[in-house]
This record gives C-alpha cells, structure tokens and sequence, in this order.
C-alpha cells in the first residue's frame, strides 16, 4: 500500500486531503461486491453501509440511492453503480444482462458500448464468474466462461459456461473480480465501481450536498429512476453532474488526457456553462482534459474520407435526462479515460483517477483539490 501511495504522490497532483489509501479501501470494496445490470439490491445495501458510516443521511428508492449532507442543494453528482455481467435465461443458457434486463432481442448498435461489445467478445472466454443471490448478494457458486459470441438467431451475447449448470432462470451472475495496481494503473471492472468509490470517498472528505447512485444505467434505464426523484419532488436543477470512465481503444489515446468532458452525446447538448467552468478548474490545476465529442468528430471526419461506418457519439445518462425532462434536469459529465472497456481488464491511469479526484472535491468544495 505504501507503494500505492507514493505512485500517486509522486505525480504531483494528489492534494493531501484525499486520502489515497482510503479511497483505493473503498474501491476494493465494491468492486468485491456483485452489481450486474438488473441485480443491484445488493450493491446498494452494502453502498448504504458505507455511505452512512460517513454521517450521509441515505434514502433508496426504486433503482436509485440518494446520499445527502447537511446541505443538500449545494452540490449534486450522480454515478451509476450497475456493471455489466450475464443472466441465466434457460437451462445451461446465458445471455449478457444489459440487454436481458433493457428487454431488447437484439444489438440496435446505437450506444458506444454496443459497437464495442460487438468488437470484444471474444475477450470474455476463460473468465471467471459467479452466480449471486439478487437480493443479500449470497454467494451460489462459480464457473469458467468457455464461450462468448453474439447469437446469429437472436442477435445477442450468449455465453457457455463450465461450472455452473446447477443454476435457475433468472439468476445474476458476476464476473469475478478484484482490483490490480501495478506500472501507474489501476484494473479491475471499473465501470462504474471507480466512479462510485469516488463519491463515497467525498464524504470522508466532508461533504454535505447529494449524490445520486443509480442502477441499469447499462440497460438504458438510469435515466428514468433519477428523473423521478426530481419529479417525486418537484425539485430541478441545471447543474447535476454525472461521474462515469469513458472507454478508449489503446492506452495511447487515453493517457492523452486525465479527465474528459462532453459538449454533448447522441441525445442532447449538455450546460455550456457547467462544462466551461470545471474546463477552467481543470486548466488552472494544470490538469489535462479533452472533450470526448469532439474526439469521436475527429475520428468520423478520418473514417469519411476511408469511407467507414461513423462512431456513435454514444448515449449516456446525462443526455437521456436532459432529453426527457424538458428542462427539469440539465448538467454535464465528468469522465475518468479507461481501456478495456466492459471488462474486468478495464484500466485508467493512476495520474487520471488523482486528477478526477482533485477536480471532483474542488467542484464540490471539499478543500483545494
């Protein structure tokens, strides 16, 4: 842990108030903890206990957990805490969770995951899984996936899977997972564990405005349970950030930046104004940062001039709100940049998660960052 902590200090970015050690506690924690598109009750009676030992007043509602401080309206985050993982949907027969759970037969290829699920399947054979109870998170044994590939009939992710023929329809079953710190990384499934830890950790740190924690962000359904609660309410707010990582190919093109901003995604502009002022915390930090439309723009005007198929701008949760509310929720994303996507080999620097976590306690003025 030592070590940890020095790679971490050693960038010269890290402001003492956040705890390094504390923090990776945390993340090692939930990323223990099973979470799977559509089996989240578990994960979040486990976030409740972590967020209550932190003096946060929790509230859990239908697909949604809501921490708040002493004064709720001074800041407001939310992250997603669903990750991706199977579901068993006959006997010896598995299919991939989000699109189970989202009731979609089939790739619809509208969302940057789904494009890039179609590239890496291949990357789920020999992985080791375990089935969970949805509800306490007991434990209903493990197994070894022998085969992943997309369903020519179906026209979805089924998986083969050794070890676990014993299991009902219905059953949630996680990829088995802990996190690796080695060469200035951090790895593990880290959508969206790491961006949950960070929040958790902004308590320790002293918080005392809200963070939302929601579930089947993978399934397109997020969106829905956060925009009830401003509706349950009849609250609003035009400055609600949203924590995720945002995936990249190759390391090269994620290490270019330590965090990354939206102008918009494939549902909707984001606040301008939001989104200029975490540019000017992170330029006066001296903290690298790109804007991820304007890379996938870049990247399309390359693949015009072969000829190519674009990519999507993608669909996150943000720009789902923000499309449905018809003004009642507006805001912005701030992102951690990850390789591996969609795996327990995911991947983000360690110079980048400091970076996020430098940006996200000043945003929420818990001391300098």
């Amino acid at each position: 842990m030592k070590r940890v902590i020095a790679a971490f200090a050693a960038l010269g970015r890290l402001a003492p108030v956040q705890q390094p050690e504390q923090f990776l506690d945390i993340l090692k924690t939930l990323i223990r903890q099973p979470s799977v598109v559509g089996a989240e009750h578990s994960f979040f009676i486990a976030l409740r206990r972590e967020l209550e030992e932190r003096e946060a007043t929790v509230s859990l509602y239908q697909g949604l957990l809501v921490a708040q401080g002493s004064r709720p309206k001074s800041g407001m985050f939310s992250a997603h805490i669903d990750r991706h993982g199977l579901v068993c949907t006959g006997p010896s027969e598995f299919q991939y969770a989000a699109y189970v759970t989202g009731h979609r037969s089939d790739l619809l290829g509208n969302s940057a995951s789904e494009a890039m699920m179609s590239k890496v399947s291949d990357r789920f054979r020999s992985m080791a899984v375990i089935a969970f109870d949805p509800w306490s998170g007991a434990y209903g044994g493990s197994g070894t996936i022998s085969r992943a590939y997309i369903c020519d009939r179906r026209n979805n992710l089924v998986f083969e899977i050794e070890g676990l023929e014993h299991v009902v329809v219905g059953t949630p079953v996680a990829f088995a997972d802990r996190l690796t710190i080695q060469d200035g990384t951090i790895s593990a499934q880290l959508d969206n564990a790491l961006t949950a830890a960070h929040l958790v950790h902004l308590f320790s740190l002293g918080y005392q405005g809200t963070a939302f924690f929601t579930a089947q962000e993978e399934s397109g359904s997020s969106w829905r349970y956060l925009l009830e609660w401003f509706r349950r309410f009849g609250d609003t707010t035009n400055e609600l950030i949203v924590l995720d990582t945002s995936p990249y190919t190759d390391r090269a093109d994620a290490e270019r930046q330590d965090v990354v901003l939206r102008h918009k995604d494939a549902n909707a502009p984001f606040n301008g104004e939001l989104s200029d002022r975490i540019e000017r915390l992170c330029s006066d930090r001296r903290i690298r940062f790109s804007y991820k439309d304007e890379f996938i723009a870049a990247r399309n005007a390359e693949l015009a001039k072969e000829n190519k198929k674009p990519l999507s701008f993608g669909s996150t949760e943000m720009g789902r709100i923000i499309a449905a509310s018809n003004g009642l929720v507006q805001g912005t994303t701030l992102q951690i940049p990850t390789t591996g996507y969609h795996t327990k080999l995911e991947t983000a620097s360690m110079e980048a998660n400091a970076a996020f976590g430098r940006v996200l306690a000043a945003l929420a003025g818990c001391g300098e960052g």
